[in-house]
Protein backbone atom coordinates (compact mmCIF):
# COMPACT_ATOMS: atom_id res chain seq x y z
CA UNK A 1 0.00 0.00 0.00
CA UNK A 2 1.63 3.34 -0.98
CA UNK A 3 2.19 5.81 1.47
CA UNK A 4 -0.22 8.90 0.21
CA UNK A 5 1.61 11.18 3.47
CA UNK A 6 3.29 14.38 2.36
CA UNK A 7 7.22 14.08 2.46
CA UNK A 8 9.35 15.65 5.21
CA UNK A 9 11.25 18.71 4.57
CA UNK A 10 14.31 16.48 4.41
CA UNK A 11 12.62 13.74 2.22
CA UNK A 12 14.78 14.13 -0.82
CA UNK A 13 14.91 10.69 -2.58
CA UNK A 14 15.58 7.26 -2.13
CA UNK A 15 17.50 5.64 0.90
CA UNK A 16 19.67 4.59 -1.92
CA UNK A 17 20.54 8.13 -3.19
CA UNK A 18 23.64 9.24 -2.10
CA UNK A 19 23.33 12.86 -3.18
CA UNK A 20 23.67 15.22 -1.04
CA UNK A 21 20.85 16.95 1.51
CA UNK A 22 18.76 19.54 -0.66
CA UNK A 23 15.25 20.83 0.50
CA UNK A 24 12.37 19.77 -1.91
CA UNK A 25 11.73 21.99 -4.64
CA UNK A 26 9.44 24.94 -3.56
CA UNK A 27 10.20 24.84 0.12
CA UNK A 28 11.12 27.44 1.78
CA UNK A 29 13.68 26.53 4.52
CA UNK A 30 13.45 30.16 6.30
CA UNK A 31 9.22 29.60 7.16
CA UNK A 32 10.01 28.09 10.58
CA UNK A 33 6.41 27.97 10.80
CA UNK A 34 5.58 25.67 8.13
CA UNK A 35 8.31 23.48 9.21
CA UNK A 36 7.20 23.26 12.81
CA UNK A 37 3.55 22.83 11.74
CA UNK A 38 4.72 20.00 9.22
CA UNK A 39 6.71 18.51 11.59
CA UNK A 40 4.43 18.02 14.45
CA UNK A 41 1.84 16.50 11.98
CA UNK A 42 4.18 13.83 11.52
CA UNK A 43 5.05 13.12 15.22
CA UNK A 44 1.94 11.90 15.80
CA UNK A 45 2.38 9.44 12.89
CA UNK A 46 5.31 8.30 13.58
CA UNK A 47 5.40 5.77 16.72
CA UNK A 48 8.71 6.13 17.64
CA UNK A 49 9.25 10.26 17.27
CA UNK A 50 5.60 10.28 19.40
CA UNK A 51 7.31 7.90 21.39
CA UNK A 52 10.89 10.02 21.93
CA UNK A 53 8.76 13.27 22.36
CA UNK A 54 6.94 11.64 25.17
CA UNK A 55 10.18 10.43 27.05
CA UNK A 56 10.94 14.40 26.49
CA UNK A 57 7.79 14.99 28.55
CA UNK A 58 5.70 16.16 25.47
CA UNK A 59 2.82 14.27 24.16
CA UNK A 60 2.37 15.22 20.38
CA UNK A 61 -0.88 13.75 20.32
CA UNK A 62 -2.28 16.10 23.41
CA UNK A 63 -4.47 18.69 22.15
CA UNK A 64 -3.61 21.18 24.57
CA UNK A 65 0.58 20.28 24.24
CA UNK A 66 -0.01 21.03 20.37
CA UNK A 67 -1.90 24.02 21.18
CA UNK A 68 0.37 25.70 23.36
CA UNK A 69 3.27 25.26 21.02
CA UNK A 70 1.43 26.65 18.26
CA UNK A 71 0.54 29.59 20.20
CA UNK A 72 4.34 30.06 21.22
CA UNK A 73 5.19 29.67 17.32
CA UNK A 74 2.40 32.17 16.42
CA UNK A 75 4.20 34.52 18.75
CA UNK A 76 8.06 34.15 17.87
CA UNK A 77 6.43 34.06 13.91
CA UNK A 78 4.80 37.72 14.16
CA UNK A 79 7.78 38.78 16.32
CA UNK A 80 9.93 37.42 13.35
CA UNK A 81 7.48 38.92 10.30
CA UNK A 82 7.11 42.68 12.05
CA UNK A 83 9.51 45.36 11.24
CA UNK A 84 8.98 46.02 15.06
CA UNK A 85 8.87 42.43 16.05
CA UNK A 86 11.82 42.28 17.91
CA UNK A 87 11.02 45.35 20.23
CA UNK A 88 7.32 44.32 20.69
CA UNK A 89 8.79 41.17 21.92
CA UNK A 90 10.81 42.81 24.35
CA UNK A 91 8.19 45.19 25.54
CA UNK A 92 5.97 42.09 26.26
CA UNK A 93 8.68 40.07 27.74
CA UNK A 94 9.28 43.36 30.34
CA UNK A 95 5.97 43.22 31.32
CA UNK A 96 5.27 40.14 31.34
CA UNK A 97 8.67 39.81 34.08
CA UNK A 98 7.07 43.00 35.86
CA UNK A 99 3.66 41.49 36.25
CA UNK A 100 5.13 38.15 37.62
CA UNK A 101 7.48 39.45 40.01
CA UNK A 102 6.23 42.67 41.17
CA UNK A 103 2.75 42.74 40.87
CA UNK A 104 -0.02 45.25 39.41
CA UNK A 105 1.20 48.58 40.46
CA UNK A 106 -1.97 50.59 38.86
CA UNK A 107 -2.32 53.75 40.22
CA UNK A 108 -4.80 56.27 41.33
CA UNK A 109 -6.00 59.91 40.10
CA UNK A 110 -4.58 60.91 43.52
CA UNK A 111 -1.59 60.14 42.74
CA UNK A 112 -1.42 61.78 40.05
CA UNK A 113 -2.42 65.04 41.23
CA UNK A 114 0.53 64.36 43.74
CA UNK A 115 3.06 63.56 41.51
CA UNK A 116 1.77 67.29 39.08
CA UNK A 117 1.55 69.28 42.69
CA UNK A 118 5.15 68.22 43.62
CA UNK A 119 6.68 69.25 40.14
CA UNK A 120 5.53 72.12 40.35
CA UNK A 121 6.87 73.12 43.23
CA UNK A 122 9.91 71.86 42.26
CA UNK A 123 9.64 73.70 39.22
CA UNK A 124 9.47 76.91 41.52
CA UNK A 125 12.30 76.24 43.52
CA UNK A 126 14.68 74.89 40.78
CA UNK A 127 13.74 78.83 38.77
CA UNK A 128 15.72 80.26 42.09
CA UNK A 129 18.85 78.39 41.80
CA UNK A 130 19.72 77.84 38.15
CA UNK A 131 19.98 80.14 35.57
CA UNK A 132 18.39 77.46 32.74
CA UNK A 133 14.77 77.81 31.84
CA UNK A 134 12.44 75.72 32.74
CA UNK A 135 10.88 74.47 29.69
CA UNK A 136 7.60 73.21 28.69
CA UNK A 137 7.02 70.54 30.76
CA UNK A 138 4.09 67.65 31.57
CA UNK A 139 4.51 65.33 35.43
CA UNK A 140 3.01 61.91 34.61
CA UNK A 141 2.75 59.73 36.89
CA UNK A 142 3.81 55.91 35.58
CA UNK A 143 3.35 52.20 36.70
CA UNK A 144 6.25 49.79 36.28
CA UNK A 145 4.84 48.86 33.15
CA UNK A 146 3.95 52.09 31.25
CA UNK A 147 7.27 53.03 32.20
CA UNK A 148 8.76 49.88 30.19
CA UNK A 149 6.83 51.32 27.19
CA UNK A 150 7.52 54.68 27.12
CA UNK A 151 11.56 53.70 27.75
CA UNK A 152 11.59 50.27 25.23
CA UNK A 153 12.44 52.62 21.70
CA UNK A 154 15.34 54.07 23.28
CA UNK A 155 17.13 51.09 24.87
CA UNK A 156 16.84 49.08 21.81
CA UNK A 157 18.22 52.32 19.73
CA UNK A 158 21.00 51.60 22.34
CA UNK A 159 21.26 48.32 22.28
CA UNK A 160 21.07 47.28 18.57
CA UNK A 161 24.55 47.16 17.50
CA UNK A 162 25.24 44.62 20.08
CA UNK A 163 22.38 42.61 18.96
CA UNK A 164 23.62 42.60 15.36
CA UNK A 165 27.08 41.60 16.76
CA UNK A 166 26.09 38.77 19.08
CA UNK A 167 23.47 37.19 16.00
CA UNK A 168 26.75 37.27 13.57
CA UNK A 169 28.62 35.59 16.01
CA UNK A 170 25.93 33.16 17.10
CA UNK A 171 25.70 32.15 13.25
CA UNK A 172 29.05 31.82 12.89
CA UNK A 173 29.62 29.84 16.57
CA UNK A 174 26.93 27.48 14.87
CA UNK A 175 28.20 27.35 11.29
CA UNK A 176 31.77 26.24 12.65
CA UNK A 177 30.26 23.33 14.62
CA UNK A 178 28.39 21.79 12.12
CA UNK A 179 30.48 22.34 9.51
CA UNK A 180 33.03 20.01 11.64
CA UNK A 181 30.71 17.57 11.77
CA UNK A 182 30.70 17.45 8.22
CA UNK A 183 28.46 14.53 5.53
CA UNK A 184 27.25 11.21 7.15
CA UNK A 185 27.93 12.50 10.52
CA UNK A 186 25.47 10.85 12.17
CA UNK A 187 26.05 7.01 10.96
CA UNK A 188 23.98 4.81 11.75
CA UNK A 189 22.66 6.65 14.56
CA UNK A 190 20.78 9.28 12.34
CA UNK A 191 17.46 9.91 13.13
CA UNK A 192 14.56 8.33 10.61
CA UNK A 193 13.85 9.72 7.76
CA UNK A 194 17.40 11.40 7.18
CA UNK A 195 19.18 10.49 3.90
CA UNK A 196 22.40 9.07 3.52
CA UNK A 197 25.13 11.50 3.35
CA UNK A 198 22.99 14.16 5.31
CA UNK A 199 25.12 17.09 5.76
CA UNK A 200 23.97 19.16 8.70
CA UNK A 201 26.26 22.09 7.20
CA UNK A 202 24.68 22.50 4.17
CA UNK A 203 21.14 22.56 5.98
CA UNK A 204 22.65 24.73 8.54
CA UNK A 205 23.41 27.45 5.39
CA UNK A 206 19.83 27.28 4.24
CA UNK A 207 18.18 27.87 7.51
CA UNK A 208 20.65 30.58 7.91
CA UNK A 209 17.87 33.90 7.53
CA UNK A 210 15.95 31.81 10.20
CA UNK A 211 18.24 31.34 12.61
CA UNK A 212 19.67 34.87 12.49
CA UNK A 213 15.71 35.84 13.42
CA UNK A 214 15.57 33.81 16.27
CA UNK A 215 19.23 35.16 17.35
CA UNK A 216 17.76 38.52 17.21
CA UNK A 217 14.37 37.42 19.39
CA UNK A 218 16.66 35.92 21.55
CA UNK A 219 18.34 38.93 22.30
CA UNK A 220 15.07 40.86 22.66
CA UNK A 221 14.26 38.72 24.98
CA UNK A 222 16.99 38.94 27.15
CA UNK A 223 17.00 42.64 26.73
CA UNK A 224 12.87 42.81 28.25
CA UNK A 225 14.00 41.03 31.02
CA UNK A 226 16.66 43.45 32.20
CA UNK A 227 14.31 46.11 31.49
CA UNK A 228 11.87 44.61 33.47
CA UNK A 229 14.10 44.03 35.83
CA UNK A 230 15.29 48.05 35.93
CA UNK A 231 11.06 48.76 35.75
CA UNK A 232 11.02 47.30 39.45
CA UNK A 233 13.71 49.78 41.05
CA UNK A 234 14.02 53.22 39.41
CA UNK A 235 11.79 56.28 41.02
CA UNK A 236 11.65 58.55 38.01
CA UNK A 237 11.93 58.51 34.34
CA UNK A 238 15.26 59.02 33.81
CA UNK A 239 17.02 57.92 36.68
CA UNK A 240 19.50 55.97 34.61
CA UNK A 241 20.72 59.33 33.85
CA UNK A 242 20.26 59.19 30.23
CA UNK A 243 17.45 61.17 28.56
CA UNK A 244 15.05 57.97 27.61
CA UNK A 245 11.60 59.54 27.88
CA UNK A 246 9.92 62.05 25.57
CA UNK A 247 11.34 65.49 25.87
CA UNK A 248 9.36 67.75 28.69
CA UNK A 249 7.86 64.52 30.38
CA UNK A 250 8.85 64.36 34.36
CA UNK A 251 7.80 61.05 35.68
CA UNK A 252 7.52 59.77 38.70
CA UNK A 253 6.94 55.71 39.65
CA UNK A 254 4.63 56.02 42.42
CA UNK A 255 4.35 52.23 43.63
CA UNK A 256 7.96 52.72 43.89
CA UNK A 257 8.55 56.02 45.17
CA UNK A 258 6.28 54.61 48.04
CA UNK A 259 8.19 51.48 48.59
CA UNK A 260 11.51 53.84 48.68
CA UNK A 261 9.56 55.93 51.60
CA UNK A 262 8.96 52.71 53.39
CA UNK A 263 12.11 51.82 53.60
CA UNK A 264 13.73 55.07 54.26
CA UNK A 265 11.19 55.68 57.30
CA UNK A 266 10.64 58.82 55.29
CA UNK A 267 7.23 60.70 54.71
CA UNK A 268 6.28 60.15 51.81
CA UNK A 269 5.41 63.38 50.46
CA UNK A 270 8.85 64.44 51.65
CA UNK A 271 10.63 61.64 49.42
CA UNK A 272 7.90 62.54 46.48
CA UNK A 273 8.83 66.20 46.33
CA UNK A 274 12.91 65.13 46.30
CA UNK A 275 12.01 63.21 44.14
CA UNK A 276 10.74 65.61 41.80
CA UNK A 277 13.14 67.95 42.15
CA UNK A 278 15.82 65.13 40.99
CA UNK A 279 13.92 64.55 37.79
CA UNK A 280 12.79 68.28 36.74
CA UNK A 281 16.09 69.27 37.24
CA UNK A 282 17.47 66.69 34.85
CA UNK A 283 14.82 67.28 32.42
CA UNK A 284 15.73 70.77 32.43
CA UNK A 285 19.17 70.01 31.89
CA UNK A 286 18.52 67.99 28.76
CA UNK A 287 15.89 70.45 27.49
CA UNK A 288 18.23 73.88 27.93
CA UNK A 289 21.70 72.31 26.85
CA UNK A 290 20.35 70.68 23.59
CA UNK A 291 23.95 68.84 22.78
CA UNK A 292 24.15 66.84 25.95
CA UNK A 293 21.16 64.22 25.92
CA UNK A 294 22.72 63.08 21.85
CA UNK A 295 26.59 62.93 23.42
CA UNK A 296 25.54 60.92 26.22
CA UNK A 297 23.21 58.58 23.89
CA UNK A 298 25.96 58.86 21.34
CA UNK A 299 29.02 57.39 23.68
CA UNK A 300 27.03 54.49 24.87
CA UNK A 301 26.25 53.65 21.03
CA UNK A 302 29.61 54.02 20.00
CA UNK A 303 30.88 51.53 23.06
CA UNK A 304 28.26 49.27 21.94
CA UNK A 305 29.27 49.46 18.04
CA UNK A 306 32.53 48.53 19.03
CA UNK A 307 32.57 46.01 20.92
CA UNK A 308 34.11 42.84 20.47
CA UNK A 309 31.90 39.42 21.19
CA UNK A 310 33.47 36.50 22.63
CA UNK A 311 33.33 34.05 19.68
CA UNK A 312 35.10 31.61 22.39
CA UNK A 313 32.37 31.53 25.02
CA UNK A 314 29.44 31.86 22.69
CA UNK A 315 31.18 27.92 21.46
CA UNK A 316 31.58 26.65 24.60
CA UNK A 317 27.86 28.07 25.65
CA UNK A 318 26.36 26.18 22.66
CA UNK A 319 28.01 23.49 23.13
CA UNK A 320 26.92 23.39 26.75
CA UNK A 321 23.36 23.30 26.75
CA UNK A 322 20.37 22.26 24.76
CA UNK A 323 20.01 23.99 21.91
CA UNK A 324 16.21 22.92 22.21
CA UNK A 325 15.83 25.30 25.20
CA UNK A 326 15.96 28.62 24.89
CA UNK A 327 16.03 29.83 28.15
CA UNK A 328 18.70 27.54 29.22
CA UNK A 329 20.78 29.00 25.79
CA UNK A 330 20.25 32.52 26.61
CA UNK A 331 21.07 31.75 30.42
CA UNK A 332 24.29 30.13 28.90
CA UNK A 333 24.78 33.37 26.55
CA UNK A 334 24.03 35.81 29.57
CA UNK A 335 27.30 37.34 31.24
CA UNK A 336 29.58 35.71 28.47
CA UNK A 337 29.04 37.61 25.60
CA UNK A 338 31.65 40.12 25.51
CA UNK A 339 35.08 39.83 25.76
CA UNK A 340 36.79 41.61 29.17
CA UNK A 341 39.21 44.25 28.13
CA UNK A 342 37.39 47.10 26.09
CA UNK A 343 38.63 48.00 22.46
CA UNK A 344 41.18 51.49 22.13
CA UNK A 345 37.68 52.77 20.37
CA UNK A 346 35.86 51.91 23.45
CA UNK A 347 37.57 53.54 26.03
CA UNK A 348 37.66 56.83 24.29
CA UNK A 349 34.12 56.50 24.09
CA UNK A 350 33.65 54.79 27.76
CA UNK A 351 35.88 58.37 28.89
CA UNK A 352 32.96 60.32 27.35
CA UNK A 353 30.88 58.85 28.48
CA UNK A 354 31.78 59.00 32.07
CA UNK A 355 32.45 62.36 31.74
CA UNK A 356 29.57 63.32 30.91
CA UNK A 357 27.89 61.45 33.13
CA UNK A 358 29.48 62.76 35.66
CA UNK A 359 28.62 66.23 34.32
CA UNK A 360 25.27 65.95 34.37
CA UNK A 361 24.43 64.07 37.38
CA UNK A 362 27.13 66.17 39.44
CA UNK A 363 25.08 69.23 38.69
CA UNK A 364 21.56 67.31 39.33
CA UNK A 365 23.30 67.01 42.51
CA UNK A 366 24.27 69.88 43.25
CA UNK A 367 21.57 72.19 42.21
CA UNK A 368 18.94 69.38 43.86
CA UNK A 369 20.98 70.43 46.88
CA UNK A 370 20.49 74.03 46.39
CA UNK A 371 16.83 73.42 46.21
CA UNK A 372 15.90 71.42 48.68
CA UNK A 373 18.34 72.12 51.99
CA UNK A 374 16.20 74.91 53.23
CA UNK A 375 13.03 73.23 52.68
CA UNK A 376 13.09 69.15 53.07
CA UNK A 377 14.41 68.43 56.60
CA UNK A 378 15.48 64.61 55.24
CA UNK A 379 16.70 65.97 51.84
CA UNK A 380 20.81 65.16 53.15
CA UNK A 381 19.56 61.14 54.03
CA UNK A 382 17.86 61.46 50.58
CA UNK A 383 21.19 62.76 48.60
CA UNK A 384 23.20 59.97 50.32
CA UNK A 385 20.50 57.38 49.84
CA UNK A 386 20.46 58.34 45.57
CA UNK A 387 24.38 58.03 45.88
CA UNK A 388 24.32 54.90 47.14
CA UNK A 389 21.65 53.54 44.51
CA UNK A 390 24.18 54.44 41.62
CA UNK A 391 26.75 51.79 43.10
CA UNK A 392 25.88 48.26 41.76
CA UNK A 393 22.26 49.38 40.82
CA UNK A 394 19.56 48.09 38.75
CA UNK A 395 20.89 50.59 35.96
CA UNK A 396 24.66 49.45 36.42
CA UNK A 397 24.01 45.84 36.17
CA UNK A 398 21.27 46.29 33.03
CA UNK A 399 23.82 48.13 31.22
CA UNK A 400 26.74 45.32 32.40
CA UNK A 401 24.65 42.00 30.74
CA UNK A 402 23.71 43.65 27.41
CA UNK A 403 26.51 46.01 26.27
CA UNK A 404 29.46 44.96 28.64
CA UNK A 405 29.54 48.24 30.11
CA UNK A 406 29.88 50.04 33.77
CA UNK A 407 27.08 53.07 33.41
CA UNK A 408 28.75 54.75 36.47
CA UNK A 409 29.38 58.22 36.90
CA UNK A 410 33.06 57.20 38.64
CA UNK A 411 33.42 61.30 38.95
CA UNK A 412 30.41 62.52 40.23
CA UNK A 413 31.79 63.81 43.22
CA UNK A 414 34.35 65.63 41.31
CA UNK A 415 32.19 67.04 39.16
CA UNK A 416 29.98 68.53 42.05
CA UNK A 417 32.48 70.04 43.61
CA UNK A 418 33.99 71.77 40.88
CA UNK A 419 29.84 72.71 39.63
CA UNK A 420 29.96 74.42 43.82
CA UNK A 421 33.19 75.89 42.56
CA UNK A 422 32.19 77.86 39.61
CA UNK A 423 28.57 79.15 41.94
CA UNK A 424 30.98 80.16 44.44
CA UNK A 425 33.58 82.00 42.27
CA UNK A 426 30.92 83.74 39.84
CA UNK A 427 27.13 82.84 40.71
CA UNK A 428 24.93 80.68 39.27
CA UNK A 429 25.67 82.32 35.52
CA UNK A 430 28.77 81.30 35.68
CA UNK A 431 28.44 77.90 36.54
CA UNK A 432 25.11 77.09 34.48
CA UNK A 433 27.20 79.32 31.51
CA UNK A 434 29.47 76.57 30.83
CA UNK A 435 26.47 74.70 29.43
CA UNK A 436 26.25 77.06 26.14
CA UNK A 437 28.73 74.93 24.28
CA UNK A 438 30.14 71.60 24.67
CA UNK A 439 33.99 73.42 24.19
CA UNK A 440 32.92 75.37 27.40
CA UNK A 441 31.77 72.32 29.18
CA UNK A 442 34.74 70.95 31.66
CA UNK A 443 36.56 68.00 30.40
CA UNK A 444 38.21 65.10 31.87
CA UNK A 445 41.15 66.68 32.56
CA UNK A 446 39.49 69.75 34.29
CA UNK A 447 38.06 67.63 36.78
CA UNK A 448 41.56 66.93 38.01
CA UNK A 449 42.40 70.42 38.09
CA UNK A 450 39.00 72.09 39.10
CA UNK A 451 40.53 75.45 40.35
CA UNK A 452 42.96 76.05 36.71
CA UNK A 453 39.13 75.48 35.03
CA UNK A 454 37.79 78.45 37.47
CA UNK A 455 40.89 80.35 37.06
CA UNK A 456 40.12 80.41 33.26
CA UNK A 457 36.33 80.39 33.48
CA UNK A 458 36.51 83.60 35.40
CA UNK A 459 38.84 85.01 33.21
CA UNK A 460 41.45 85.59 36.77
CA UNK A 461 44.30 82.87 35.02
CA UNK A 462 46.21 85.52 33.30
CA UNK A 463 46.01 88.39 35.86
CA UNK A 464 49.02 88.63 37.98
CA UNK A 465 48.83 88.20 41.77
CA UNK A 466 45.46 86.18 41.53
CA UNK A 467 46.73 82.94 41.16
CA UNK A 468 47.69 81.69 44.89
CA UNK A 469 44.81 84.23 46.26
CA UNK A 470 41.88 82.23 44.02
CA UNK A 471 43.38 78.95 44.65
CA UNK A 472 43.42 79.73 48.18
CA UNK A 473 39.77 80.70 47.92
CA UNK A 474 38.91 77.86 46.09
CA UNK A 475 40.65 75.19 48.35
CA UNK A 476 38.75 76.76 51.30
CA UNK A 477 35.34 76.35 49.61
CA UNK A 478 36.37 72.70 47.89
CA UNK A 479 37.38 71.82 51.72
CA UNK A 480 34.18 73.04 53.12
CA UNK A 481 32.10 70.71 50.94
CA UNK A 482 33.84 67.63 51.65
CA UNK A 483 33.56 68.75 55.48
CA UNK A 484 29.71 69.04 54.95
CA UNK A 485 29.53 65.83 53.19
CA UNK A 486 31.40 64.03 56.27
CA UNK A 487 28.75 65.63 58.63
CA UNK A 488 26.02 65.47 56.19
CA UNK A 489 25.72 61.45 58.10
CA UNK A 490 24.26 58.37 56.51
CA UNK A 491 21.08 56.80 55.59
CA UNK A 492 18.98 55.26 58.92
CA UNK A 493 19.48 51.42 59.05
CA UNK A 494 22.28 51.65 56.77
CA UNK A 495 22.67 52.74 53.10
CA UNK A 496 19.10 52.91 52.40
CA UNK A 497 18.22 56.50 54.24
CA UNK A 498 20.12 58.57 57.10
CA UNK A 499 18.18 60.09 60.31
CA UNK A 500 19.18 63.52 60.64
CA UNK A 501 17.83 63.67 64.32
CA UNK A 502 19.86 61.11 65.99
CA UNK A 503 22.41 62.60 68.18
CA UNK A 504 26.01 62.59 66.55
CA UNK A 505 28.46 59.73 68.06
CA UNK A 506 31.00 61.19 70.66
CA UNK A 507 34.69 61.58 70.39
CA UNK A 508 36.38 57.89 71.29
CA UNK A 509 33.42 55.95 71.20
CA UNK A 510 34.05 52.25 70.20
CA UNK A 511 30.83 51.69 68.74
CA UNK A 512 31.43 51.34 64.63
CA UNK A 513 30.60 55.05 62.89
CA UNK A 514 28.70 55.26 59.49
CA UNK A 515 29.83 53.65 56.59
CA UNK A 516 32.73 55.44 54.75
CA UNK A 517 32.88 56.07 50.62
CA UNK A 518 34.54 52.95 50.03
CA UNK A 519 32.64 51.18 46.98
CA UNK A 520 30.84 54.36 46.18
CA UNK A 521 31.06 56.82 43.31
CA UNK A 522 34.70 57.15 42.89
CA UNK A 523 35.12 53.50 43.69
CA UNK A 524 37.20 52.17 40.45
Amino acid sequence: MADDRDPAPWDAGDDDNDEPFRFPPGFDPSDLGAMLEHVLGETARNPELADLMRSMGVDPDDPNTKAAMQAQLRTFMQAQQSPTGAQELAVETARRHVMTTEGNDVHDAGADRAIADAVQVATLWLDEQTTLSAPSWRAVGLSRAEWVEATMPRWFDLVEPVSEGVTAATSAALRKQMGELGPGAFGDAAPPGLPPGFDPAQMLEQWAPMLGNLSRQMFAAQLGQAVGTLAAEVVTGTEVGLPITEPGIVALLPGNVHEMSESLEIDEPQVRLYLAVREAARVRLFSEVPWLGPQLLAAVSDYARNITIDTDAIESALTSVDPSDPEALRAALQGNLFTPSPTPAQQVALGRLETFLALAEGWVDHVTERATARHLPQSAALAETIRRRRVGGAAERTFAGLVGLELRPRRLRDAANLWAALEDAGGAALRDGRWAHPDLAPTGADLDDPIGYVERATGRADEPGTEGALGADLDSVLKGILEEAERSGTPKGGPSGVSQDEPRRPEGDDEPGPPTDEGGDDAP
